[in-house]
């Protein structure tokens, strides 16, 4: 379960239609509950780093940006709990290449954009042998 607050709902969406027709891509900080609960608290919105003519249906993380996530997080007493992309013109489902990209345990957030006006949001996780994504639900706080 992730818990998010709905002003940090509309940063996602805005992002995800400022990128269109291309991805967009960010960090969700937050603290995860004794009961696993992954409680947002700030997102942090990167640069799409993928090549300019793939944008339009991948998204890259620099290395420097993943850093620079981490250092802000332990600033903050934070944990990295999660990513966030858009799919334009896309369900907001993830796809094969998504989940050969992800990591079990982080919530992966994705926004769909339609026409450059985004639509459904949702979370999810992969599975601890990485053969599948499992939908996690949102609770907007």
């Amino acid at each position: 379960m992730l818990e998010i607050p709905v002003d940090l709902r509309q940063v996602i969406t805005d992002e995800g239609e400022k990128a269109y027709p291309n991805e967009c891509c960010g960090f969700v900080l937050g603290r995860v509950t004794e009961a696993g609960a992954r409680k947002t608290e700030i997102l942090i919105p990167i640069d799409n780093a993928r090549e300019a003519e793939e944008q339009y249906h991948r998204f890259s993380i620099n290395p420097e940006d993943v850093m620079g996530a981490e250092k802000k997080a332990r600033t903050l007493n934070l944990d990295i709990i999660g990513i966030y992309h858009s799919h334009p013109d896309h369900l907001a489902r993830p796809s094969d290449y998504d989940r050969e990209q992800a990591l079990p345990f982080y919530s992966y957030l994705i926004v769909s954009v339609k026409e450059g006006r985004a639509e459904v949001l949702t979370s999810w996780e992969l599975a601890a042998d990485r053969s599948a994504f499992i939908e996690e639900e949102i609770i907007w706080r």
